[in-house]
């Protein structure tokens, strides 16, 4: 199934009106819909890097205690049906398409204007977790926190994943006011759990955090995580210790990276336990964390000719590094990779590419990309391919290829390079199945 033609449409023209930060023209959308991000429980998910993976990680456990979960993420990688979940399942396409019309209509109505596409999608999220009775919402924050459209609902709890310099344009040069704008989901009295080791991220956080006299927990202190050896390409087992409980724990998802989000998740599903949820004890979550899948992030896709291909949608420095220190063991690989124009990328792709076999430089498929002639003059002294159409660019990236391939650099890549191996390989499954296996 697909959207609608009409919500389509009307989806392809917001998208022309950029991004406005600011809660004004989201708070006056809700209202004209009946606010219905109060007729539900909600936490909020906010950070640089690992938001997406811990709000999954989150849902998957809240939906292994027995509650019916709703679950909003962004970007999406294939189809927009994936941002809105229930219990794991991405929203039908007809009522994400009868929510996007009602909603854009409200918009256009109370603000003389169309919302923006997140403001859009935010509302629809939030009327369809109240028209589907959620026991509880997972909110993954879009950009920063304190002027994000999700900060539009009142978390019963804050959880905040690594900070790092990101979208300095919007959110400000220095980590002090990145972490400022992160520290915007907070709620006066309210528990937050982050894991933020840069400090002087931390003591912004803490700062605020005491200002609003909140249960402030840094999980980097509370929590020992013991990794379990094993194949790195088979997911990971980890002994987690935290203040409640002592986990053993499987998880499908790749990376050094990932043990700190499940660490992360966990302590934020304890501390939902204290706050009543009584349901999420130890078996919801030694379930949540081994059945969650998470398209696109450190994603091993083994093809039917026995090549594999790692799917990552790194697009910072810090995202990167992480990627790093998974491939640092394994050996040789072949790189495609293309990204958007205003990332870091001098701190990005030299490092990758000075590890790869064989380079592929190509455009994601959004008028955002980097054209792939100027990527290459971040490599003055290594031979790459150049190939802007992605197709032609895949072909090349996978013929004569025995090592694996990595594609990164951008969210957009990931998933147009995922449609496109399913249409030759079927494989992987689409974006928009289950998210809960």
């Amino acid at each position: 199934m697909s959207l609608s033609l009409p919500a389509a449409a009307t989806l392809s023209r917001l998208e022309t009106f950029g991004m406005r930060l600011g809660l004004e023209s989201t708070e006056a959308l809700l209202a004209a819909l009946g606010s219905p991000q109060r007729s539900f429980p909600a936490v909020l998910i906010a950070g640089t890097n690992g938001k997406g993976s811990t709000s999954a990680l989150l849902a998957s456990i809240a939906h292994h205690a027995g509650l019916r979960v709703g679950l909003y993420t962004s970007p999406h990688l294939e189809a927009p049906e994936e941002r809105v979940r229930i219990g794991g399942e991405a929203l039908l396409s007809a009522e994400l398409s009868e929510l996007v019309l009602e909603v854009v209509a409200a918009g256009e109505r109370v603000l003389g204007a169309p919302p923006t596409y997140f403001e859009a999608f935010t509302a629809v999220a939030f009327c369809a977790f109240s028209r589907h009775a959620v026991d509880l919402a997972v909110l993954e924050v879009g950009m920063g926190g304190r002027l994000d459209s999700t900060n539009a609902a009142d978390p019963v709890l804050s959880v905040i994943t690594p900070i790092a310099l990101d979208h300095q344009e919007h959110l400000g040069s220095t980590l002090e006011r990145i972490a400022r704008e992160k520290a915007g989901i907070l709620r006066r009295a309210r528990p937050a759990v982050v894991w933020i080791e840069e400090q002087e991220a931390r003591q912004t956080v803490a700062e605020l955090a005491a200002e609003l006299a909140i249960p402030l927990e840094f999980a980097d202190r509370t929590v020992a995580i013991e990794p379990v050896a094993g194949d790195p390409w088979d997911g990971q087992r980890m002994i987690l210790r935290t203040p409640d409980h002592c986990h053993d724990l499987s998880t499908a998802l790749l990376g050094e990276h990932q043990r700190r989000n499940v660490a992360l998740a966990v302590r934020a599903a304890e501390t939902l336990r204290a706050l009543g949820w009584r349901g999420i004890g130890h078996d919801a979550i030694e379930q949540g964390v081994r059945a969650v899948r998470w398209p696109g992030r450190l994603e091993a896709i083994e093809l039917p000719t026995g090549r594999r291909v790692l799917l990552d949608g790194a697009h910072n420095p810090d995202g990167v590094l992480a990627l790093e220190r998974f491939l640092d063991p394994l050996g040789p690989f072949d790189l495609l990779f293309g990204a958007l124009a205003d990332k870091d990328l001098a701190h990005m792709l030299p490092s990758l590419a000075g590890r790869a076999r064989r380079i592929t430089l190509t455009a994601p498929p959004t008028k955002r990309a980097q054209p792939p002639e100027l990527l290459l003059d971040l490599l003055p002294q290594t031979v790459a391919h150049l190939e802007p159409d992605l197709e032609r660019a895949l072909d090349q990236a996978l013929a004569d290829g025995s090592a694996p391939l990595l594609v990164c650099g951008s969210l957009y890549l990931v998933g147009a390079v995922r449609t496109s191996l399913r249409r030759r390989f079927g494989v992987p499954a689409a974006a928009t199945e289950s998210l809960f296996v």
